[in-house]
């Protein structure tokens, strides 16, 4: 056995021990496991606690007596969270569809078609990403104001594509980078037009990177506050964000039941999409920033 081999094996021995595991890979696993997972914890214990609990002193703050399901029928039978829910799936659900056509429009047309000028316009959208959306909500309010859709959701499907399509381009540019350009050529021999090109070459190939971008997108979607706060005023149109926070907080009374329930269901849209496309979400960004 040659040494460099030798080496190599006593590297990958170096973790058979239990006590090395249990310091190296157990022990910083089980403290990322409890803080990313206590809040979801906390969101569930509060949820169903009952009033009399959350209030008292006594007993433990961690675990729950005798649960309810009080808070969770006071936020679905006496509040309006069902019309909070469907106006946040509708406005995340277009915006995120109207985001992905025009970011792999964009992308495609800034990688593929040779211009010049090219690399400055991909590098001024991924820059127009970086403007904060708390300085834009400004004067989007008054363009929202002076076309009539205040107080609806067109305008929040109108207008969060303005910092979804930055990135989502960007994102895409990435992976259409990454995808061999002898494909494309091949198929413009063979009499292929751009747009056939695009459809059943380039996107059959770039799913990570779509699937990638959609999560994104769909994700500041659906968590988006300033804006759904700015355009909309009556409680049947606010989002969920939105519509927990200003209905279920009377003056400096927190209604913490029925907060916390409105905040765990909210959170588990989001929970069940990466859950189920974390490899190609993963695979996506992978292939987005490996050049």
């Amino acid at each position: 056995m040659s040494k460099a081999t030798e080496v190599d094996a006593v590297g990958m021995s170096y973790l058979d021990s239990i006590p090395r595991k249990a310091v190296t890979v157990y022990l910083p696993l089980i403290v990322f496991l409890i803080v990313l997972l206590f809040p979801f914890y906390w969101m569930v214990i509060t949820s169903i606690k009952p009033d009399a609990e959350l209030l008292s002193r006594d007993g433990n703050p961690f675990w729950v007596i005798n649960p309810t399901l009080t808070h969770f029928h006071k936020l679905l039978f006496e509040t309006t969270y069902p019309q909070w829910l469907w106006n946040t799936v509708l406005v995340s659900v277009v915006s995120t569809f109207v985001s992905l056509v025009a970011s792999v429009l964009a992308a495609y047309a800034i990688e593929r078609l040779r211009y010049k000028g090219s690399k400055h316009v991909g590098l001024s959208i991924f820059l127009a990403y970086m403007v904060p959306p708390s300085i834009l909500f400004i004067p989007l309010a008054n363009v929202v104001f002076n076309l009539g859709l205040f107080d609806t959701r067109l305008a929040l499907i109108l207008t969060y594509p303005t910092f979804l399509i930055p990135f989502c381009t960007w994102l895409l540019m990435g992976y259409f980078r990454s995808i061999p350009m002898e494909l494309e050529e091949c198929a413009l021999i063979d009499g292929a037009t751009r747009w056939q090109i695009l459809i059943k070459v380039v996107l059959p190939l770039a799913v990570p990177g779509l699937i990638s971008a959609g999560i994104f997108a769909f994700t500041l979607s659906w968590n988006e506050f300033i804006y759904a706060l700015t355009f909309i005023s009556s409680s049947e149109v606010k989002t969920v964000p939105v519509g927990v926070v200003t209905e279920l907080v009377q003056g400096d009374v927190y209604q913490w039941g029925p907060l916390m329930a409105g905040a765990l269901l909210g959170s588990l849209p989001v929970a069940f999409i990466y859950s189920f496309f974390v490899e190609y979400y993963v695979s996506g960004m992978t292939g987005s920033v490996k050049e």
